[in-house]
């Protein structure tokens, strides 16, 4: 058995994580699923389920354990999150951005103070925003207009940030502000800033309405004359916010194709199982070869979609550099749910367009894979200059 590099989490004993993983994939056959439509009908995860996913820990799989929670390495937290997924979307919304994007800059970039203060507070379930996007910018920080400008020891924030992930009931915020009036190389205009949300001058937009993913909620973080204080900065370092952000990336897109991957199961089980109840033309609809195939090729798309996944997150394990491979599972899985949940449409027939039926749900439920964590567009590009980067390289060598 090889043993991890310097640095490297060996994560949970995995005989312990097997024990957990079990118990974990029957609170969602038995607990979470049951629960969709009492969610669905409040547009929110009732209060004891969200406590009891503070008590299983599911909200700190992946910190420290020296601050409270279960110290999983990659491929643990990306089996987790999958297993997870196979519920409705808001279970994993609510909890992901605590377990990927935020702990991941807190460990990574944070002073021995911020990983005290804010790692232990993220374990035991307190809820967590990111807020990089604004009305008009996303993945161009040169658009950013969110600024931080010293004052005394600290900083004023300004600006508003939207669609952000748990913003209307979070209670903290990581924050990505300009500290420089000028575009900088390397992003170096950016920094990071983690900010109670209770904090004066701080607004939340309502609730947007959403296409689908009943129970989860994006909405705007709107600052006007925050002030924080200097021990606010992430990592104690301008210039950091935006490398750290990317740096996070990686996970989140591993966390999304996971969360792809698992609905669309999801939703190819349902799709077979209508397929055997109902009936035409005397036999059960399963039977006709048409409908076999929407069947088979959800089968392979989802096989190669799992199989992607356990490569990425076994490199991802071993230390590589995986942002080619990141990103080209979370397109690949993205778009094949949303391939999926359509042949769950189509085989359902009318009953698929009705919302007495989950194809309905499905259908829409799936379509915000493809954009979040980066479009498949901005997914391609990464892809593409990745490559030329490599060719480039090998080419010179």
């Amino acid at each position: 058995m090889s043993m991890p590099n310097a640095g490297q989490n060996p994560g949970m004993d995995p005989d312990t994580f097997e024990q957990f993983h079990g118990q974990l994939t029957h609170y969602v056959r038995e607990r979470l699923i049951p629960a969709e439509d009492d969610v669905i009908a409040a547009n929110a995860i009732p209060a004891d389920l969200l406590d009891e996913m503070r008590q299983m820990g599911l909200f700190g799989l992946t910190m420290p354990e020296e601050y409270g929670g279960a110290g999983m390495n990659i491929s643990q937290y990306i089996t987790s999150i999958h297993t997870v997924s196979y519920a409705m979307p808001a279970f994993r919304s609510t909890i992901s951005i605590n377990l990927g994007m935020v702990c991941s800059a807190i460990k990574n970039a944070g002073t021995a103070e911020q990983k005290d203060e804010w790692l232990p507070r993220l374990a035991a379930g307190e809820i967590a925003s990111f807020g990089l996007t604004e009305p008009g910018s996303g993945s161009d920080s040169a658009a950013m207009a969110t600024t931080a400008v010293r004052s005394g020891n600290g900083y004023v924030l300004n600006g508003t940030k939207r669609y952000i992930t748990n913003a209307p009931f979070a209670k903290m915020a990581l924050i990505m502000a300009r500290t420089s009036k000028e575009t900088l190389a390397k992003n170096a205009h950016v920094s990071a800033f983690l900010v109670p949300l209770d904090t004066p001058g701080i607004t939340r937009g309502k609730s947007d309405k959403k296409m689908g993913q009943s129970g989860s909620h994006i909405g705007d973080i709107i600052m006007d004359d925050v002030h924080v204080p200097g021990d606010a900065l992430l990592g104690g370092e301008e210039g950091k916010g935006f490398a750290i952000a990317m740096q996070s990336l990686d996970n989140g897109r591993l966390s999304v194709g996971a969360a792809a991957t698992a609905y669309a199961r999801r939703i190819l089980d349902t799709a077979t199982r209508y397929a055997t109840e109902r009936k035409a033309f005397g036999e059960p609809i399963a039977q006709f070869q048409l409908i076999q195939a929407m069947l088979a090729d959800s089968q392979a798309e989802i096989y190669a979609s799992e199989c992607m996944m356990r490569d990425a997150i076994a490199k991802a394990d071993r230390g590589e550099k995986i942002l080619m491979e990141a990103a080209s599972f979370k397109m690949f899985a993205s778009e094949m749910c949303g391939r999926v949940a359509d042949r769950c449409v189509q085989i359902h027939g009318g009953a698929g367009y009705l919302a007495e039926y989950a194809a309905e749900r499905f259908f829409r439920d799936s379509r915000i894979y493809r954009i979040y964590e980066g479009t498949t567009q901005i997914m391609q590009l990464v892809i593409a200059k990745q490559m030329l980067r490599d060719f480039a390289s090998g080419a010179q060598a």
